[in-house]
């Protein structure tokens, strides 16, 4: 069970949960990130499969080659914009992985565990989608000891494996830039710069079958 502030407490962690573009230089203690990694290899995981490592980068030279990655992909990215939204785009910064003190490339196997992991057999993503469960449970974390965490989700793949020496058949899920900022917003990033607002959650909620809303 747990107490009335316990349960509070998480709530407030979903709730105050933010992606962050800016850090400051500050390390990040050893047992803070240690919490952190534990809370991430405390995700569930389809089949108990347990698909993901995490590589720490701290080298300042292999995280400038990772924002290179990330900037070429956002500039590739930003001709699918008509003009107003294009500079809004390009205004959207990854210059975080250059100023974090850590970002972690979380990775997802598609071979752990053998050809037949509970679930996997059916349903072949349920690899990346327990890596999924593992990035929120450390953005959580994260938001409970304090720390800033950035998810970069544009680059190459392939870009990525290069730089960090990945295997050709582990998938890099997500770069995650981890540190202090001095600027925590109240409100998601792309919700305040009018880039998309919150759903209503009651268009998004069917009962026994698609399309049927629920009444009152």
């Amino acid at each position: 069970m747990f107490t009335e502030e316990e349960r509070q407490g998480l709530y407030k962690a979903i709730y105050r949960r933010r992606d962050i573009r800016s850090f400051l230089p500050d390390p990040i203690p050893e047992e803070t990130l240690s919490n952190l990694l534990n809370a991430a290899h405390h995700a569930p995981s389809v089949g108990f499969m347990q698909p993901w490592n995490f590589i720490l980068v701290s080298s300042q030279t292999i995280k400038e080659r990772l924002a290179w990655a990330a900037d070429k992909e956002r500039r590739a990215l930003a001709i699918h914009y008509e003009e107003g939204r294009q500079e809004q785009f390009l205004q959207l910064k990854v210059e975080g992985i250059r100023q974090a003190p850590i970002t972690i490339c979380i990775t997802s196997d598609p071979t752990r565990g053998g050809s037949h992991v509970l679930g996997r057999n059916s349903i072949p993503e349920t690899d990346v989608l327990s890596v999924a469960c593992a990035i929120q449970n450390i953005w959580l974390a994260a938001c409970v000891e304090g720390v800033a965490m950035g998810w970069v989700s544009f680059y190459k793949k392939n870009d990525v494996r290069d730089i960090l020496e990945i295997p050709p058949h582990i998938d890099p899920v997500a770069l995650l830039s981890i540190g202090y900022t001095d600027h925590y917003p109240d409100k998601p990033i792309l919700e305040s710069s009018n880039w998309e607002k919150r759903r209503s959650l009651d268009d998004l909620i069917f009962i026994d079958s698609w399309g049927i809303k629920r009444e009152g």
